[in-house]
């Protein structure tokens, strides 16, 4: 497949609920992403909404050598209801030399095992899923979250009302709270790293990075 401006390309096998949406979002994006599954029904379903379709038996190494999986900058192995055929196709994807690959998992054994045959990084979609649901109900001004390792990461959070009113340089969330504001979302409009004369208003979404101790207790603020 051409590359898409430049960007990198996709390929997802296994297009159940969870590889259909990672699939679809990616290509809504502007991505270009082949979807790989056994069943031809699902395969024809998203044929119009993905860069290309292809029904095939993913842990026959020549069939995915016939669609060129080694030119993907990244496959993901989305196989979540039989783990020997997320095993195996883990094990053919790598060994045809793709660069990144990242499997899901349903267990933690089956993690630990996907790791060992060499996939990069494995998921586990409801354990994560709890993970940020649980955060959610415990610190409900958090809005999302990318981890940047164990103890630190990106957050979008809801403004505290107690800074509504106040500029970022009065509320200090550097020095009283250890966390650097990326950006402040207002409705439709965004400001990057926003000046210290900034004024919060009542609904700004802030992105801010630090120790996630310290971003839970901007999110309990009241």
């Amino acid at each position: 497949m051409p590359r898409l401006n430049g960007k990198p390309e996709f390929a997802v096998i296994g297009l159940g609920r969870f590889g259909s949406s990672l699939a679809l979002t990616l290509a809504e994006r502007g991505f270009s992403v082949l979807g790989i599954d056994r069943d031809r029904s699902i395969v024809q379903a998203l044929a119009d909404r993905l860069t290309q379709t292809v029904a095939l038996d993913s842990t026959d190494e020549q069939a995915l050598r016939a669609v060129d999986i080694p030119s993907f900058d990244t496959v993901v192995v989305a196989i979540g209801s039989n783990f020997e055929a997320n095993l195996l196709t883990t094990v053919a994807v790598k060994s045809l030399g793709v660069p990144h690959v990242i499997c899901k998992a349903t267990t933690d054994r089956q993690r630990t095992i996907l790791l060992r045959v060499g996939a990069d990084r494995v998921i586990l979609p409801e354990h994560e899923a709890g993970c940020r649901l649980a955060q959610e109900l415990a610190a409900p001004g958090m809005v999302d979250q990318i981890a940047l390792g164990v103890e630190h990461s990106i957050t979008e959070l809801r403004v505290p009302s107690s800074f509504v009113g106040h500029t970022l340089r009065e509320c200090d969330l550097r020095r009283r709270y250890g966390v650097t504001v990326l950006a402040i979302k207002r409705g439709e409009h965004l400001t990057v790293f926003p000046a210290p004369d900034f004024t919060f208003a009542s609904g700004d979404l802030l992105a801010v990075i630090g120790e996630n101790s310290s971003i839970t207790r901007i999110a309990e603020l009241k």
